[in-house]
């Protein structure tokens, strides 16, 4: 785009702010509150391949026959049309029929892994190969907790969810619509939630797919905070691409692809289907039907830009046949979870899959169990970006306080299962404490278990481990309860990272700016 600012600047003015305050920035630096980020997960776990090579066969070739015969609609979108019938489909009206293997051919040149990289580049993160990376809830236009229920949400709770995941250190990514701030224009509060993400944390955040200005507007914000350090050949940023399934590709969302794709940055293309309502209720037939989406969807970002990082994604739920409502943490789900990993692999391309999802109306059992149920196949099925890994409630509708900070407490429990491969050294061996301790001692005072008991164990920050009496005695205070004490102890101990004091007057200046060239809508 020659002038992606979309003000008719050209982005001149985001330009000579870039650079000032160095020094100040450099000297807040030294001085902040160090808070603590795990790394990218390295999966140390074998990843569980569900399908046999013959089930894999006929689901690959179903997805071709899909994509051959029934065909893929690309809506309102002439450009893409275009595209694919210089590459050989064959086209009718909005209907595209890909011929078998020139999908996959074309999804080829998307890149095996690649690095996202963060304002602190010290929280850049591996996308793909054996890394896993978690992202919290996106999209709900509700938030919830215990002291002002569930309500629709505003930009001041987004600001909070935004400080709350920068606090959270096994949430690797800032995220992108936590939640929809409902006191904002829908055709401007884009502008406040990306640049939210890039002046309260320093993770790597995800850009609007709203509508291909919005996409643009998304990076040029980017650029601002990356400054010099920004470049289009390594993804400053992650988009989410669903496809409206069945078979059909939204022209809006592929427009914004097109804006991602050809900056560089990279998009999740992911079908969005709850079994029996978009996709037949077997597996087989569900799996055949994302292949063949992913592959038009993945293809079709290679038409635009050879080589621009994508990810396979999918977002599976089945459907309660009595309500009609999606339900999550099912076997069904669990298992097309695993199976779309395996065809990803296949084609050598990141996946993105997984979270903790539930349809629970509150962080209770049933939200746990259903979440715990989708998180568990997120780890051994080999996903390497796990969007709604924290957070999730009600079906994706609202953003619970309470259950991000569950949910993030039990990402760390992952990351040791999954991350920590088991210490064989000499002191691992422990060979030592067993000869101290001999036959029916105990280990607990032993010079080993002193050195060790520290860092041993994995320790949940919510979970109460007292006896049942002294826990009574303090209140008989439950889960959720302690989950909102705990958001709100990370909200007071919140510490905002270091940015450059002109690029953050560059990005309220450009927000400004933005929100001054047109008039609000609602809709």
């Amino acid at each position: 785009m020659s002038d992606p600012t979309g003000d008719g600047t050209g982005g001149s003015a985001r330009r000579g702010r870039r650079g000032g305050g160095g020094a100040a920035a450099r000297r807040a630096a030294r001085l902040e509150k160090r808070i603590f980020q795990a790394p990218a997960i390295l999966r140390q776990l074998p990843v569980m391949d569900l399908l046999s090579l013959e089930a894999i066969e006929i689901i690959e070739r179903n997805a071709e026959t899909i994509l051959e015969e029934i065909g893929v609609t690309f809506v309102d979108n002439p450009a893409a049309l275009a595209r694919w019938r210089e590459a050989g489909a064959d086209v009718v009206e909005d209907r595209v029929r890909i011929p078998r293997g020139l999908a996959r051919t074309l999804c080829a040149s998307a890149p095996s892994h690649f690095e996202l990289q963060a304002r602190n580049p010290e929280r850049s993160v591996p996308i793909g190969g054996s890394h896993t990376v978690f992202a919290p809830v996106y999209g709900p236009p509700f938030v919830s907790d215990l002291d002002q229920g569930r309500r629709y949400a505003t930009m001041a709770d987004f600001e909070k969810l935004v400080k709350l995941v920068y606090m959270s250190p096994h949430l690797h990514i800032s995220g992108g619509t936590l939640c929809e701030p409902t006191d904002i224009a829908v055709n401007k509060r884009h502008l406040d939630m990306v640049s939210a993400h890039l002046r309260w944390s320093d993770k790597p955040v995800m850009g609007s797919v709203t509508a291909p200005q919005r996409a643009a507007d998304s990076v040029e914000l980017v650029k601002i905070a990356f400054g010099d350090q920004f470049r289009s050949d390594q993804p400053s940023m992650v988009s989410l691409i669903n496809i409206n399934s069945p078979l059909s590709f939204d022209g809006t969302m592929m427009q914004a692809l097109e804006v991602y794709a050809e900056a560089g940055q990279a998009c999740i293309v992911s079908p969005f289907i709850v079994g029996g309502a978009m996709a037949p209720v077997s597996i087989a037939g569900t799996l055949a039907q994302v292949l063949a989406e992913a592959l038009a969807g993945i293809a079709y970002s290679q038409l635009v830009k050879p080589g621009a990082p994508v990810l396979f994604g999918a977002f599976v739920s089945s459907i309660d046949m009595n309500s009609g409502a999606p339900s999550f943490g099912t076997p069904e789900a669990a298992t097309i979870l695993a199976g779309a990993a395996q065809l990803a692999r296949r084609l050598n391309l990141p996946f993105r899959s997984g979270g903790a999802l539930c349809g629970s109306k509150a962080p209770d059992a049933q939200a746990a169990f259903e979440s715990a149920s989708t998180l568990w196949p997120t780890m051994t099925s080999g996903v390497n970006f796990a969007l709604h890994a924290a957070g999730w409630l009600e079906g994706g509708l609202v953003a619970s306080f309470e259950k991000l900070v569950m949910d993030a407490d039990q990402l760390g429990a992952l990351q040791r299962f999954a991350g920590s491969p088991i210490d064989l050294s000499e002191n691992g061996q422990a060979l030592d404490a067993v000869r101290e301790v001999g036959p029916g001692g105990h280990y607990l005072g032993c010079a080993h278990t002193q050195a060790n008991f520290q860092t041993a164990y994995w320790r949940s920050d919510v979970a109460d481990y007292r006896p049942y009496e002294t826990w009574a005695e303090d209140g008989a205070i439950e889960t959720a309860a302690r989950a909102n004490a705990r958001w709100k102890q990370l909200l007071a101990e919140y510490q905002a990272p270091t940015i450059d004091s002109g690029v953050d007057e560059a990005l309220q200046e450009f927000v400004t700016r933005r929100k001054q060239a047109e008039p609000d809508a609602f809709v």
